[in-house]
């Protein structure tokens, strides 16, 4: 397992802004066990990398190119 730095642990409130949704949702999905994230305490953090992998997991690819004709 790779050293995470400072830098790459955010917050709640980093976490949301980095995905662009409410706290609320975060703290949802992380009672739901939805986004991956490390408990300091009775604190939440979560690893950068970690929740850009998260990301790519959730891309929706489309079943086939779809072909315009002019």
């Amino acid at each position: 397992m790779e050293k995470l730095t400072a830098n790459e642990l955010l917050t709640i409130e980093e976490a949301a802004a980095f995905l662009r949704i409410p706290k609320g949702t975060i703290y949802n999905w992380t009672s739901q066990k939805r986004i991956p994230f490390i408990k300091v305490g009775r604190g939440l953090r979560f690893s950068r990398p970690a929740l850009e992998g998260w990301l790519t997991t959730l891309e929706v690819k489309p079943r086939k190119p779809v072909k315009v004709e002019i």
